[in-house]
């Protein structure tokens, strides 16, 4: 049934009905959806002036609305409605009425309010939560037409929703120094404040995964293209990526196998007690905070060789040797022995420096066709002057 014949039909049924006066126009009619989920039997919904009802058209249903609610949450789940009577019929109380030679009934629905978040979650099982009400919150939801902000508003599975997401800007001008690229392999010095790839679909900066997709044939599907491992995005230095599957494969089995050595270069505040030293303490996420971590007995290892190379008694330059790769593990760790990274503004304090000093300095790797390879990115000169 054509869109037009389908609104024009809904409206003449619903002036039958009496819900609809006679200078009701489809234009009165919000929106609609046409069901045919039998031979028999077919169902059109319709918002009419803020209100959602689904005609019924069935000559078998012999007036057994109980039949036909059955039918109808088949295919409209968890509704809840009442059937408007017949208003033709005066001697006792029918819901068919026979329009066009067929049997049409009319539930007047009963909506239940839900949050807009949970609504949308339903509707787009392929986003997150947290996606969805990231969304919301940045303005690119309609409920009824009207942007709507709170992930708690009231809307029901019938609300008119639409979900604008952002268009992604030209990154095409964006480069980042590459240090090193094969037919494998991509190694660049990543810049401070750029994120390794996007924690979710609503992203507008351009990342390392963004740079890397140029280049490769990994993960193409995915907004971590090219990715194998990640830095911080206050922490600068040296990321490679994988340009092919295989190769992916390779180089993440050597950082779940730990045998890739990762060096970095860090300003703390004060002087550690000893110039050289491991660090053995396991880490586990701060429960009070849970976007952070801290050292923990029921965490999981966590160990972080370290040396002096500098000092000047209020800062001091040391080298990090991580043997494990948790989540803000050499903050966490340097932090704990009294001598936060400069700079870090979650573990720390963000007026001990203009920057995160934190930088990946060099990465030893094996790499296909090759025996290891040692990239290197040099340390900020920021670095070496705060000793001074």
């Amino acid at each position: 049934m054509a869109t037009k014949n389908i609104k024009r039909e809904a409206l003449k049924v619903l002036k039958e009905f009496e819900i609809a006066g006679e200078r009701s126009t489809t234009a009165d009619i919000a929106s609609y959806k046409y069901i045919q989920p039998r031979a028999t039997t077919q169902f059109i919904y319709v918002i009419f002036l803020k209100t959602p009802y689904i005609i019924a058209i069935d000559n078998s249903i012999e007036d057994d609305t109980a039949l036909l609610s059955e039918l109808i949450r088949n295919e409209f789940t968890h509704v809840n409605g009442t059937f408007i009577p017949n208003p033709r019929e005066t001697d006792f109380e029918t819901f068919g009425m026979r329009h066009k030679f067929r049997d049409t009934y009319v539930m007047e629905l009963k909506p239940t309010a839900i949050r807009l978040d949970k609504e949308l979650a339903r509707r787009y099982p392929d986003l997150s939560r947290s996606t969805i009400q990231k969304y919301i919150k940045a303005g690119y939801v309609t409920v009824n037409g009207e942007e709507t902000k709170s992930v708690k508003a009231e809307v029901t599975e019938f609300t008119d929703i639409a979900v604008v997401p952002p268009v992604k800007k030209d990154t095409s001008d964006k480069e980042f120094p590459i240090i090193y690229i094969d037919d494998n392999v991509i190694v660049i010095n990543k810049p401070i404040g750029v994120l390794t790839h996007s924690k979710g679909a609503l992203n507008d900066e351009f990342t390392v995964a963004d740079f890397f997709r140029r280049y490769t044939t990994n993960a193409l599907e995915t907004n971590r293209p090219g990715i194998v491992h990640r830095l911080d995005r206050d922490t600068s230095g040296i990321i490679i990526g994988a340009r092919n599957d295989d190769t992916a494969l390779l180089l993440k089995k050597q950082f779940s196998d730990r045998t890739v050595k990762k060096t970095y270069s860090a300003v703390v505040v004060g002087v550690p007690k000893l110039e050289k030293a491991l660090i053995d303490l396991p880490i586990a996420r701060n429960p009070s905070a849970p976007s952070t971590f801290r050292v923990d007995p029921k965490g999981k290892s966590a160990q972080t060789s370290y040396e002096v190379t500098a000092s000047n008694g209020k800062y001091s330059l040391v080298e990090l040797f991580p043997k494990t790769g948790r989540t803000h593990q050499l903050r966490v760790h340097m932090n704990y022995i009294g001598t936060p990274i400069a700079g870090d503004r979650v573990y720390g304090t963000q007026k001990s420096a203009n920057r995160l000093c934190l930088h990946a300095h060099q990465l030893e790797i094996t790499i296909p066709h090759s025996d290891r390879k040692v990239f290197a990115a040099a340390e900020p000169t920021e670095f070496k002057e705060m000793v001074r």
